[in-house]
């Protein structure tokens, strides 16, 4: 069942949001060639815990971190450590907040110093397909108008999008209804009405769709070794059209 918020919890979860969109900033700031992915994650714990929220990933169904930082061919739920970027590396850096019970989720993909030409691309195109699937999130336009968006948007550019993992509802609880995959075929799907809030996420590979996890339970990698990128906003459908939430 598909969950409509009302004005208050829709202000809420801006509220968590924007504790979010100043951990991204902070973060931003800290990127670089030899900086270690549990750096990020310790400055990310404290900057949301000092805002009165706390790190929605962390102990979610035993995850370790505060953050999820996936490089290169990591393709989402890369955990934090002793890893330091490298020059020409890309990082994904997904990041959930929860503040008075209601929850925000949003990711960006940055490059590491000098990256490669395909890398920036793949960047790019994976950011373009987030602000199309966000405009589709209009009152009135099916779920799979979303996914829909982005799979043409990623392959029409030579890309391919992950096909077992997939954006969501969010309030409440970080992972609610709907599914939202990155491919299908529009005017499927529910309907979209005022008080829906979406975590919309392209997931977008250099190479093949295919995606396998590591040992570590956790960290999904493209199967062929080839790059992925990972975009994410929290995005609330209303009658004034889309309203993102981690901006």
């Amino acid at each position: 069942m598909i969950a409509i918020r009302s004005q208050a919890e829709l202000d809420v979860i801006r509220e968590s949001g924007a504790i979010l969109v100043d951990c991204i900033k902070t973060l931003e700031e800290m990127l670089r060639p030899g900086v270690t992915t549990g750096e990020l994650d310790r400055a990310a714990e404290e900057l949301i815990r000092s805002r009165g929220a706390a790190p929605a990933f962390k102990g979610y169904q035993g995850y370790p971190g505060s953050i999820c930082t996936s490089v290169n061919e990591q393709v989402v739920h890369g955990i934090p450590g002793a890893r330091r970027l490298a020059e020409g590396d890309i990082v994904g850096i997904d990041i959930g907040v929860v503040h008075d019970g209601y929850y925000a989720d949003a990711s960006r993909t940055y490059p590491i110093g000098e990256t490669s030409e395909k890398a920036l691309r793949l960047i790019a195109v994976t950011r373009e397909a987030l602000e199309l699937a966000i405009d589709k999130a209009r009152v009135g336009n099916h779920l799979s108008d979303i996914s829909n968006v982005i799979q043409r948007h990623a392959e029409s550019n030579g890309f391919s999008v992950v096909r077992n993992l997939v954006g969501h509802g969010i309030g409440q609880r970080m992972h609610e209804d709907p599914q939202i995959p990155n491919f299908g075929i529009p005017g499927r799907g529910p309907v979209l009405s005022h008080g829906m809030v979406l975590a919309i996420e392209p997931m977008v590979n250099e190479g093949s769709f295919d995606v396998v996890t590591l040992r570590d339970n956790w960290t999904f990698v493209t199967v062929d070794g080839k790059l992925s990128a990972h975009f994410e906003d929290t995005v609330a459908v209303t009658n004034d059209g889309p309203v993102i939430m981690t901006r």
